[in-house]
């Protein structure tokens, strides 16, 4: 999967603070995920079943970082998880796009994660690029 020319879709913004863009399950050729906002479809179970998505959507908020409680202990944990196993902050990520905006966080996030290479989409779970599996 190239990493698209124009603008990042914001709607690849989870609620938790992840680009759905740069998620290994998107990036797969067959039965690829459309992100949290969209299509169950080739979706992981975990993430059909999202605690923090359904949290989110009973406040009737988008994302995390508007609810007065942020960050919950459900935010910390999967922070706690990031940092260690993928040296990533949604926290971070949230905080860019609360100072910066949507669109600016993509346009980083496009510069992050276009393979040098062949301009394929490098996952942030793993580091392999979707087309040349250039590991980076």
């Amino acid at each position: 999967m190239k990493m698209p020319k124009d603008n990042i879709d914001t709607v690849m913004f989870a609620p938790c603070g992840m680009n759905c863009l740069v998620c290994y399950k998107h990036c797969r050729h067959k039965n690829s995920c459309a992100g949290c906002f969209n299509s169950d479809v080739g979706k992981p179970e975990h993430c059909r079943k999202c605690s923090i998505k359904d949290c989110i959507m009973g406040k009737g908020l988008r994302y995390c970082f508007e609810c007065p409680d942020y960050p919950c202990k459900l935010i910390k944990n999967l922070e706690k998880s990031y940092n260690k196993r993928y040296q990533a902050s949604l926290m971070e990520n949230s905080g860019f796009v609360c100072q910066h905006g949507l669109e600016k966080f993509m346009e980083q996030q496009k510069r992050k994660y276009t393979c040098p290479q062949c301009g394929g989409i490098v996952s942030i779970h793993d580091r392999v690029c979707s087309e040349c599996q250039e590991s980076l």
